[in-house]
């Protein structure tokens, strides 16, 4: 799923987690991936009107009032947190971020960073929810407007400081920027490090089909002629078309490969890589045993992923590994049409809600595979086999055809379901 962030009016931590939650992701599920995380908050929201737009207004209504944390706390406290791997690798890029720009405004070491207003309850729940809700969302690739700013002075923790503010101007360096006629701050430095580590693309409105529209309302008045809004637009890519009239459920789209091979690295290294390039917006990644030059034996890297993504994915390859080179090749391919759904499954099997991928096969028929890792972490939480985690979620997804064993024997190797 696409996700894109149309800042109407600048961007911050409520007003995105706001935006969110009026596209669907509920308010109590974030309450209850959040509480083993962070303690001392309650989420509440209601229904407002700006310029006639209705918008969710989010609080987040703190008591636990330690505003102050070092950097330090904040990464030991994500690292540890029982969070799915995008989200916790999102918000340690995210307050990285927050850190480096604060350790260069105020000349300290980046492990030392005191935050004030950032560190607080409020700002953690807004980033690690953010990120939360995009996973629950399914959302693959998020692309961004520009991003307006305003302008004025604020009175924070260290007095009176212009508008943006340094700690926001740092994170959105090498972003693109407009001028806006709010006389406020529009972008903080908590929604500016939520933009800076989710969005790949700035510009219009990417091309794609429409699923939902999100609205998330900011608190202050910004004396701006637009409202103080976000928008959140999510989508399906326009890319995968039918192969044929006569295949109607076999699509066809365009991505990038890229392969090289290394005979010189350390092989730990390449499960850091993978992870790495998965939560960057791969849509496959495979090692396989080769025997290179002078015999020596070797592993060649293949990555799919989409044409937008092949100049960074290409980048993290040389960086992170030891060759030298790749080869980035256009590639058109076939694939069965799928969707990403919730399924709530019913109380008797005690799983709740699961996320499945909805497949149609070449001949119509419709099957639905439970997502791996949300099968693996039921199976830890109720201390049961994995494959009866399986069993219940496929009678619960698939109620006329019960016999769908072989079904997640494919897709427990490839859980993402983009089937290369």
């Amino acid at each position: 799923m696409i996700l894109y962030l149309d800042m109407v009016s600048g961007i911050s931590g409520d007003m995105a987690l706001g935006s969110l939650v009026d596209l669907g992701v509920p308010l109590d599920w974030l309450t209850r991936k959040l509480r083993p995380v962070l303690d001392g908050f309650e989420l509440r929201s209601e229904i407002v009107f700006r310029s006639h737009l209705r918008a969710v207004n989010l609080f987040v209504d703190v008591t636990d009032n330690t505003a102050h944390r070092h950097y330090t706390d904040i990464k030991e406290m994500i690292g540890q947190a029982g969070l799915p791997r995008a989200v916790k690798q999102n918000a340690l890029t995210a307050f990285e971020k927050i850190a480096a720009a604060e350790a260069r405004i105020h000349g300290k070491d980046i492990e030392h960073v005191h935050f004030h207003e950032i560190g607080g309850i409020d700002s953690l729940v807004d980033i690690i929810g953010t990120f939360l809700g995009i996973d629950y969302l399914g959302v693959t690739r998020v692309e961004a407007s520009k991003i307006p700013l305003g302008s004025g002075t604020i009175e924070c923790a260290h007095g009176k400081i212009p508008v943006p503010v340094p700690a926001t101007l740092a994170i959105l360096k090498g972003m693109p920027v407009t001028r806006s006629d709010a006389k406020t701050e529009i972008v903080t430095p908590t929604g500016a490090a939520i933009v800076a580590t989710l969005a790949r693309n700035f510009g219009p409105m990417p091309e794609m089909e429409i699923t939902g529209v999100g609205y998330g309302s900011g608190k202050r008045i910004t004396g701006s002629a637009a409202p103080n809004l976000l928008r959140m637009v999510l989508g399906k890519p326009l890319a995968e078309e039918p192969a044929s009239k006569s295949r109607p459920h076999i699509l066809r789209d365009s991505v990038s490969v890229i392969t090289t091979g290394v005979d010189d690295m350390n092989p730990e290294i390449s499960g850091f890589v993978m992870e790495l390039l998965m939560d960057r917006g791969a849509l496959d990644v495979s090692f396989a045993p080769v025997l290179m030059k002078k015999s020596r034996p070797g592993t060649r890297i293949e990555v799919i992923c989409r044409e937008d993504d092949a100049e960074e994915l290409a980048g993290i390859i040389l960086t992170q590994t030891t060759a030298i080179g790749v080869r980035v090749q256009p590639c058109d391919r076939m694939i069965l049409k799928r969707e990403n759904l919730t399924v709530e499954t019913g109380a008797g099997s005690g799983l709740g809600r699961v996320r499945v991928k909805e497949i149609t096969d070449p001949d119509g028929r419709v099957r639905r595979v439970p997502e791996y890792e949300d099968c693996r972490k039921k199976a830890v939480e109720l201390d049961i086999p994995l494959r009866e985690v399986y069993d219940r979620v496929l009678a619960e997804a698939n109620p006329l055809d019960r016999d769908l064993g072989r079904l997640y024997k494919t897709d427990t190797e490839n859980p993402d379901g983009d089937f290369g």
